[in-house]
């Protein structure tokens, strides 16, 4: 609801401005500022009454929550009201711990002089007036809960989700409402196009029906009624015909659109005759006077020229010879393309003239389109099948991490709100689990044995070691005051140790100014490995040339070696036996944003903000196997453009690739999902092989699950929605 109230405002404004309203606008402007209730943004809300906490200022804490308290919460049914005095209690006796923890005695008693008319005749305030005459109240049985940070925690994170419930519950004006008006008409057009191309595709798979007499005698041969998919040459063969039919006796529709919506060409070559989209033919739509008349006089050449049939159906036995030998060439394609499923889902080609969507398997699409394999033969070498793609959407803002655990069946997300969702997606999507933090938190990975555990990195120097079944934080580690942001973590394979990158306050946030420069100098940080089971600190490792913020961690198979990538340009190779830096090289012109070793982990891969996705040889150090130019809504940072000019701007957090089960296919991000690349060493430039899509947001970190029997790449997007893609590998034979 902040978000829209947000939106909201720069809306109003920008009305008001277009009308002259200068001086409202000036009045707007102020009371926005003054605005108490803070655009409804929960944050913002407990941000206030900590401060008031922090600042002793108690006559200030209780008028604001007075104000509160008229404002909103007076409006809630009379069941709801001992819940809001039981916030109210323990905030004030929140306000007691801090000033006690904080050796401000006078505070203390201050609280019990000004309250003491208030609080005397409850039950609840009947023990604590002896608070201040009590030496060591963090020992007393009776004030020792309240002095543990986990009671602290429960409160702040209760009074978030109460306030956040409350204000999506709250009745909206209509001018608030145009938001989820925009996106659910958008949905609805979304369906309705998904449901027209499924007619359409349903058509064309059901069975030919009995055609009039004067068209059946026109019929294809046996092998080519069957077929899914045509070459080239049957499409020519094919109009041909049409066009023959069509100059004696005109039709409105084809006896071809039950091939035309599946038909599968060769990119940048139109069959002769054909429509001029798969869907035109579908529909049947009439060729004008003029194509008719082309075509036919291309029917005659190619009578003349291929000695193609003339009519008859019968005939097709005289031409056998050249016949059977197209049909041989393209056997294997035939057989291949039988037994691929109908295609899931369909989306818009932004290069097509036509307003109406083509299937996302187009060849056509420089996005989707494969290797030609032959010369003229139409065969296309096709890598992965899309089989199906489902969609989580339980975030509400931009995601920065998502992983799924070493066994496949959990995937752990974390948006820029600090909200965690652990969920399973086989084989039901299914949320497991819900963390909140009220610190931000910055970093996530999963632990490896067991393989339930999750470890959380926040902004303010702890590292949570969090149990997925148990709902419950089984550690809280405290990493530095002077480097409190944990950038990065990484747990070995062995279960016993993980990696931290922790870094000082700098200009790497969740989000950048609309400028994003680039930092004069790179951040102080230091990386400091962690015993899983004892939860302590076993060792810092030495930076060199000097301490600095590590962006990106990752092991190798056995834990031996670990590969970083830093804030400086230089990724750095550790030595896990010795624990020391066994190589580093300067790799990138600014930030490293992303490291992978390798399938056979002779190599490095790695992204950085210079755009370039480069592999590096781990035996030699600084010498590049392979380098390549990718597009900005690969490596970042992303950029998401909203209502009147509003513009979100967040730098690379999460993995930005990840690779196959076998190491010959890498996924990266993109604006519309995820892109599916070819590794070919020696080649100046990466070969597209798929393009997953389906989102509307720029995608900002992927994975790809190898461990069930059909892959699974994970897209996460800038809205907060999650795609999961599931994939079939085709054998190259």
């Amino acid at each position: 609801m902040g978000s829209a109230v947000e939106r909201t405002d720069e809306l109003v404004k920008e009305y008001l401005i277009y009308r002259g309203f200068t001086s409202t606008l000036k009045h707007l402007d102020a009371e926005i500022k003054a605005d108490r209730e803070k655009g409804f943004r929960v944050d913002k809300i407990i941000d206030q009454l900590q401060q008031f906490v922090q600042s002793y200022d108690l006559a200030a804490l209780r008028e604001y929550w007075g104000y509160l308290d008229r404002r909103l919460f007076s409006r809630l049914e009379d069941i709801y009201r001992p819940t809001v005095n039981k916030l109210r209690t323990s905030l004030f006796r929140y306000y007691l711990v801090y000033t006690v923890q904080s050796n401000r005695l006078e505070k203390t008693q201050e609280f019990f002089q000004k309250q003491a008319v208030e609080l005397q005749g409850q039950a609840e305030w009947r023990d604590w007036f002896v608070l201040p005459f009590i030496p060591t109240p963090e020992q007393n049985p009776t004030f020792a809960p309240y002095f543990s940070r986990q009671w602290a925690d429960t409160f702040l994170v209760s009074l978030h989700n109460f306030l956040s419930v409350l204000f999506q519950c709250m009745p909206l004006p209509v001018l608030l409402s145009f938001d989820a008006e925009v996106q659910r008409n958008g949905a609805i057009q979304e369906e309705n196009e998904l449901l027209r191309q499924t007619v359409f595709a349903l058509q064309a798979e059901q069975p030919r029906q009995k055609r009039d007499e004067d068209v059946v005698h026109h019929k294809l041969p046996s092998y080519v009624q069957n077929m899914d998919r045509l070459g080239d040459s049957e499409l020519d063969l094919v109009s041909s015909q049409r066009s023959i039919s069509l100059a004696s006796q005109p039709r409105g529709s084809s006896f071809l659109s039950t091939f035309l919506p599946q038909g599968k060409r060769a990119p940048g070559r139109t069959p002769q005759g054909a429509g001029s989209s798969p869907t035109q033919a579908s529909m049947g739509r009439r060729d004008t006077t003029a194509s008719q008349a082309l075509k036919s006089k291309e029917a005659l050449t190619s009578k003349d020229s291929k000695a193609g049939p003339s009519g008859a159906g019968t005939n097709d036995q005289a031409s056998g010879h050249p016949r059977q030998r197209r049909h041989q060439e393209h056997e294997k394609e035939r057989k291949e393309l039988l037994s691929k499923p109908p295609a899931q889902g369909f989306e818009k080609r932004g290069e097509s003239s036509d307003a109406e969507p083509h299937p996302d398997d187009q060849t056509d699409s420089p996005t989707n389109q494969m290797r030609v394999s032959g010369e003229g033969s139409g065969s296309v070498e096709q890598p992965f099948i899309k089989l199906s793609q489902e969609e989580y959407g339980e975030h509400h803002s931009s995601i920065m991490h998502c992983r799924v655990d070493c066994s496949g069946r959990r995937v752990a997300s974390l948006d820029i709100d600090g909200v965690i969702k652990v969920w399973s997606f086989n084989p039901i999507m299914q949320t497991k689990a819900t963390i909140m933090s009220k610190s931000p938190l910055l970093s996530l990975e999963w632990a490896t044995k067991p393989d339930r555990l999750l470890l959380l990195g926040s902004g303010v120097g702890t590292v949570r070691l969090y149990d997925t079944e148990a709902k419950k934080n089984l550690y809280e580690m405290t990493i530095d005051d002077l480097h409190p942001r944990i950038l990065s973590l990484a747990c070995s394979p062995s279960g016993t140790s993980f990696v931290c990158s922790a870094a000082a306050h700098g200009p790497r946030s969740g989000s950048l100014p609309d400028s994003g420069g680039r930092a004069a100098a790179p951040v102080s940080g230091q990386l400091l490995l962690w015993d899983t089971k004892t939860v302590k600190q076993q060792l810092q490792f030495s930076l060199e040339p000097g301490p600095v913020a590590i962006n990106c961690t990752a092991f190798n198979h056995n834990g031996n070696l670990l590969v970083t990538g830093a804030a400086d340009g230089i990724i750095r190779l550790f030595d896990m036996q010795r624990y020391e830096s066994a190589m580093s090289w300067k790799a990138h012109d600014g930030e490293v944003y992303s490291v992978e070793f390798s399938y056979d982990e002779n190599t490095v891969f790695s992204i950085g903000e210079d755009g370039k996705f480069i592999q590096w040889n781990i035996h030699r150090s600084g010498v590049k196997q392979s380098e390549y130019n990718l597009p900005q809504d690969a490596t970042g940072p992303f950029v998401l453009s909203g209502y009147s000019g509003y513009k979100q701007v967040q730098v690379p957090r999460g993995r930005l690739f990840a690779f196959d089960s076998e190491g010959n296919h890498v996924l990266t991000c993109s604006s519309t999902g995820g892109l599916i690349y070819r590794l070919n060493e020696g080649e100046s430039s990466l070969a597209s092989v798929l393009s997953l899509g389906g989102h509307k947001a720029p995608v900002v970190t992927v994975d790809w699950c190898s461990a069930m029997d059909c892959g699974t790449c994970l897209t996460a997007s800038m809205d907060g929605k999650i795609k999961l893609s599931t994939l079939l590998a085709q054998k190259s034979s």
